[in-house]
Formats: C-alpha cells, structure tokens, sequence
C-alpha cells in the first residue's frame, strides 16, 4: 500500500500509536479514581444510632422473617435493661403498630412502671400497606384469607425478646383492640405456655372456638355502644375499607360470650356482677385454676378503646370515664405464669 500523498507512512503510524496511548493513559486514571470513590463510599459506616437514655424507652422498630415474611414490630423498652414484663399491643384492623401506640396510651404506663411495650404490625395486600389485619381465626380480610400465622409470628417476637435477657419470660401479656382483640383470644388458647393473660378490648369470639391449651387468665373490655362489633352478637359492619366485602367469614357470639367461654376454660364458679357509673362488670374470681376472668361492658364506648384516643378521625370517640388501658395494667401485675417451686410442684404467683 502506497502512503498518503504528502505525508510520510511512518509518522501517520506514530501518530495513531500516541493517540492509543493517551485515551488508554486516560481511561487507566479514571478507572481509578472510580474505584477509589467507590471504596471510600464502602468504607464510611452508617452513624450509629445514639443509646436511649437512662428512664426513656428504646423505641427501636425490629424485622424478623417468619414462614417467609418479613415481619416489622416495634420495641418500647422501659425496662431499664432488667428482665421485665412484656405487653404486647396488637393495633385493629385496617390499622398500624404506630396507630396502636397512640391508640392505647401503653407507652405512659410502661415508662412508668419500667416494663416493655411491643407494638407488631400485621400483614396486607403489598409490604407497604399501612391497612393491616391478624388472622384471628374467622377474621379479618387478608390475613384470614392468607392463612397468616400470626400466633407464630408472635411467638417469636416473645423468643427474641426473652433470648436478649430483657424480658421476664413468666410475665408476657397481650392485648389488642377489635381485629387485634380477637387476635388475643387466639393467643390465650394457642400460646397459653407463654402468655401470662389477655386483656382483648371491643375484640369478640364467634362461638365455635376449641378448648385452650392451658387455663388462661383474661380481662375483657367491650363498649356497650359498639357500632362495628354489635353488643348482641351478629354480622360486623366494618367492610370496604380491609379491601373485601366481609372483614369476617362467620358472625361474632354476643360480647358476653367472650367471658363466658374463659370461664368454663377456667373451671370458674358463679359469676358476681357490680355496676357503676362507668361500667358493668360481670366476673368469674373463684376458678379451680386459679385464673380469673373479669368482662367489662363499658357506658357510653362504641368502638374504641377506652380512655384512648380514637384510631382515625372519623371513627367512634372513646369514653374517658373508663381507663381501659390502666386497668388491665393492674389485672396483669396480679398474674404470671407457673414457676416450678424447689419441690417440683407448679405455683401461679399473683393468682387470686
């Protein structure tokens, strides 16, 4: 091949090699400061979160994975690092772990009586779905239909809690408010080995529930107003909002029967029933197992927990004669699971 005409054949060469070597000199150089800007980014840690101070709750939001989800919960500790009681808030369905902690008020009565309040979401259609439901068994929605296992879910909340030496495994509660209500039926007689008592608020059974595992202390709250759950027993009213037409697969027993089915769980005697300005109360005290049952029909309450704050702004107001989540504090602080005593034998500390 003849060279171009004017140029020389050797400097077109050397011309063309220079240019290779400098794109390549080039292309080396910013190869390396990438990596070099990568590797620096790798390198800085994320700024730890600062320790709770001494009297204030570690309110740190925990994740495990149970039969393949994800699972959120939050961690209220009050404890002050020693083993402590838990009482775990499960929040209404259509509801949130943060709804459940304005909701309820836990948070005031736990920092001052040092225990922990855990505060678990439920499950819904997408992970980013803030209307959440329990699988209770015949309700609600979703977490029914999905055949959720929410007592598992729970159970391993309670296993991480215990396994961190925070929390006193003979002193484990559980409350909820409607769908989470029912939630706590499902817990008392599924988890009874764990759980120390129940506290369900506007919750409901639906009159077909199997025997417990175990005898099951239980403090029952239900508002005597209650538009969603009706008093007498019957269909719920709550529909479109757990995205499906019926939030349950079966109409709820009459509130009453709540009480009425711990009570025969129990081996409990004739009821005594009081009223007062606030409440009527039907309760179960003389059992052969040592675990009362006490139900609560409250005045002038729909569907809300009492002495809270309502869970949205269009939902029913709840009454303020009645301080729902102070009394089941003090029916739990009289209840705790069996301790074997140096004789072997099995003692419920607290029981009346």
């Amino acid at each position: 091949m003849q060279p171009a005409a004017g140029i020389p054949g050797p400097t077109v060469s050397m011309l063309r090699l220079h240019r290779l070597l400098f794109v390549a000199v080039v292309l080396t150089i910013v190869a390396s400061v990438a990596v070099q800007v990568g590797a620096g980014r790798q390198a800085t840690p994320a700024p730890a979160s600062p320790a709770p101070a001494a009297g204030t709750a570690d309110g740190s939001v925990r994740t495990l994975t149970h039969d393949g989800r994800q699972r959120m919960y939050l961690v209220h500790d009050f404890g002050h690092g020693k083993p402590a009681p838990v009482v775990i808030v499960l929040h209404g369905g259509g509801g949130n772990a943060e709804n459940a902690v304005k909701m309820s008020g836990f948070d005031r009565v736990a920092e001052r009586d040092g225990f922990i309040a855990v505060y678990p979401n439920g499950t819904g259609a997408r992970t980013s779905e803030r209307y959440l439901t329990w699988n209770a068994g015949h309700c609600c929605a979703g977490a029914m239909d999905g055949h959720v296992d929410d007592v598992g879910f729970i159970g391993a909340i309670v296993d991480a809690l215990v396994a961190t030496g925070r929390a006193d495994p003979a002193r484990v509660y559980v409350t909820g408010m409607s769908n989470g209500g029912m939630m706590a039926h499902r817990m008392g007689r599924e988890l009874s080995e764990t759980i120390a008592a129940i506290a369900p608020v506007v919750g409901a059974v639906f009159g077909d529930e199997p025997p417990p595992r175990a005898p099951m202390p239980a403090f029952i709250v239900a508002g005597a107003e209650d538009q969603i759950i009706p008093p007498g027993g019957g269909p719920l009213t709550v529909r479109l909002l757990l995205g499906r037409r019926a939030a349950a697969d079966r109409e709820v027993a009459p509130a009453i029967a709540q009480g009425e089915y711990w009570a025969r769980a129990n081996g409990c005697g004739e009821a005594v029933k009081t009223e007062t300005a606030a409440y009527v109360k039907t309760a179960w005290e003389t059992c052969r197992s040592g675990a009362p049952v006490v139900f609560l029909s409250v005045a002038r309450n729909g569907h809300a927990w009492p002495g809270g704050v309502a869970g949205r702004a269009n939902a029913a107001q709840p009454t303020q004669a009645f301080d729902a989540t102070e009394a089941m504090w003090a029916f739990f602080k009289t209840q705790s699971r069996p301790r074997e005593t140096p004789h072997g034998s099995a003692t419920r500390p607290g029981a009346r």
